[in-house]
């Protein structure tokens, strides 16, 4: 899995397409990810303690990595990842444009 936690990646398919958000959690083991404002759940909470409010709460929910794509800023659009080694670091760059991400 390409894709790590603070990258800016664009939804694929799905009620969300072309959402363009930051990911909160990488889940690799699971092959999933959790997008800022995609796959949005509203979950009904209950007051657990006293002075606790319960309510409608909106939750963003994991989906499959398989259906996000990386963001590149100088191409303005979702790509592919390669793989490069710059000073003996292996960096993630653009398929199409090469520029780092």
């Amino acid at each position: 899995m390409n894709i790590k936690k603070n990258d800016t990646v664009i939804v694929l398919s799905g009620k969300d397409k072309g959402v363009k958000g930051k990911v909160l959690v990488a889940m690799p083991a699971e092959n999933k990810v959790i997008v800022e404002k995609v796959n949005v759940a509203t979950c009904h909470t209950k007051p657990r303690r006293q002075g606790e409010t319960g309510g409608i709460v909106k939750k963003e929910t994991p989906i499959r990595a398989c259906k996000v794509a990386l963001f590149c800023d100088k191409c303005g659009k979702g790509v592919r990842v390669a793989h490069k080694i710059v000073d003996g670091k292996k960096v993630r760059v653009c398929c199409k444009c090469g520029a780092e991400i």
